[in-house]
C-alpha cells in the first residue's frame, strides 16, 4: 500500500503532464498560437512541471537527511 502510494502519484502525475503536453499543442494549434505563443503556453507547463520536481526533490532531501 505504501508502495503504491509512493510510485503511484508519482507515477501518475508523470502521466498526467505528458498529457498536459498533448493539450497544451493540440491547444496551440487549434487557435493558431504563432510560435511565441505556444513557447508562452509551454513555459507555463514548465514552470508547473518544475514546482512538481522541487517539491519530490524537497521531500526526498528531507526525509534522507536524518533531521
Amino acid at each position: 500500500d505504501e508502495w503504491l502510494t509512493e510510485y503511484g502519484v508519482t507515477l501518475g502525475v508523470g502521466a498526467l503532464i505528458l498529457f498536459m503536453v498533448f493539450i497544451v499543442w493540440d491547444l496551440a494549434k487549434r487557435s493558431n498560437a504563432g510560435k511565441f505563443g505556444t513557447f508562452i503556453l509551454y513555459i507555463a507547463l514548465a514552470m508547473g512541471i518544475l514546482g512538481f520536481l522541487i517539491k519530490v526533490i524537497i521531500t526526498y532531501l528531507m526525509e534522507n537527511s536524518g533531521v
